[in-house]
């Protein structure tokens, strides 16, 4: 089970998740140096504003000056003990004279980011005012950046995936309808040969009863390569009697199922048009019917429930087989895939194309649980 997990795809997931967690981090250690930079900047700002207000030598005034005035990126507010704003710097003032209350806001904001500077305005009566200051817009764009980055890089990877996912999808339905088609080829030829000799041996009467038998199975196989060839060409839709086509179905799967198995159709409707291709839909019918007799082994019961919508028709058929595990109903649909020894595991991916690109409509497992059945259900757009 392990083994199935080391892939290219885990090793590719744990070198983003290295890559993710790296950057993460580089940028947190980053984002902490500036914003103690900046700490010592607005430190040095106060002090600078402190000397003004000393108003001392002509030197340290000018030092101080150029200090206050060259702080251009880090926003800064200056209140009173009393918490009323009386200065504010590198803010947009635009925004602020449109919105009275966003200095305010502003204030708050900066209030949960940093403990404040205290200025004394006046040390013989303690008058004092606080310095409360916000990141710059660089460092908001440092902590922001990886994780704008990654969402690009998700979307990204997203778009490559559903890229090669769609490729995928369309070269797998490519060879699964050049396989129908030449299959379909490959029948017709021996078929036109055994449809020539049933009618020499029709001459002789005595041959009559097994010559209708074996015309009912050529009959069959003809069918069979009429559905093969109608794979991969977008079959014409027919308004039917959904009803008859599947209660006719049902017959047919009824006199070869094993005498323990009871396969009831069952709906309130006499009559039930729907446009489908009927050799296609029969098709789909029969598979879904010989899944659920492979599933019950020799005894069981299989119930078609059609129920009539406003704007679809439903078609369940519920088996009281072994069901489907958890762990395969992801994988059910997909070519290939078989739990049968000797299955090819194509008959449910050609049977959701067949009612999902042809018919537009919905086949899905409705419910399964193991070793009480499974129920699948068709949605047909009326």
């Amino acid at each position: 089970m392990f083994k199935q997990f080391i892939g290219w795809k885990f090793i590719l997931v744990t070198i983003a998740v290295a890559i993710i967690a790296a950057t993460i981090w580089f940028v947190s250690n980053l984002s902490a140096k500036i914003q103690d930079e900046e700490r010592k900047k607005v430190a040095t700002w106060v002090e600078a504003y402190r000397e003004l207000l000393k108003s001392g030598s002509d030197a340290n005034l000018n030092l101080a000056t150029e200090i206050v005035t060259t702080n251009t990126t880090i926003p800064l507010i200056q209140t009173d003990a009393a918490g009323n704003i009386v200065d504010s710097r590198n803010l947009d003032t635009t925004k602020i004279s449109q919105n009275p209350t966003l200095l305010q806001e502003q204030l708050l904001s900066f209030k949960r980011q940093h403990p404040p500077f205290i200025i004394e305005i006046d040390a013989k009566n303690k008058v004092y005012n606080y310095v409360y200051y916000g990141d710059s817009l660089i460092l908001k764009q440092i902590k922001y950046y990886p994780y704008i980055q990654l969402l690009v890089v998700a979307l990204f990877i997203g778009a490559v995936l559903f890229g090669l996912s769609s490729t995928n999808r369309a070269t797998q339905n490519l060879v699964w309808v050049g396989l129908a088609k030449e299959t379909a080829h490959q029948l017709g030829t021996p078929l036109s040969s055994i449809e020539a000799w049933l009618e020499i041996l029709r001459e002789n009467e005595a041959n009559v009863p097994f010559v209708n038998e074996l015309t009912k199975d050529v009959d069959r196989l003809k069918l069979i390569t009429d559905r093969f060839s109608k794979i991969g060409s977008v079959p014409k839709l027919e308004q039917k009697d959904i009803i008859r086509q599947i209660e006719d179905m049902a017959a047919y799967i009824r006199r070869r199922a094993p005498q323990k198995v009871q396969i009831g159709v069952h709906t309130a409707e006499t009559e039930l048009p729907v446009m489908i291709s009927a050799p296609l839909f029969d098709w789909v019918i029969e598979n879904l019917l010989k899944n659920a007799l492979d599933s019950m082994e020799g005894k069981g019961n299989i119930d078609i429930t059609i129920e009539n919508h406003p704007a679809v028709v439903t078609v369940d058929i519920a088996d009281t087989g072994k069901g489907i595990s958890k762990m395969n109903l992801d994988k059910i649909f997909r070519p290939g895939f078989s739990t049968k020894k000797r299955g090819w595991g194509l008959g449910l991916s050609l049977a959701k194309r067949i009612i999902e690109d042809y018919h537009k409509g919905r086949l899905s497992v409705k419910n399964s649980e193991l070793n009480k059945g499974t129920t699948f259900r068709i949605i047909l757009r009326k």
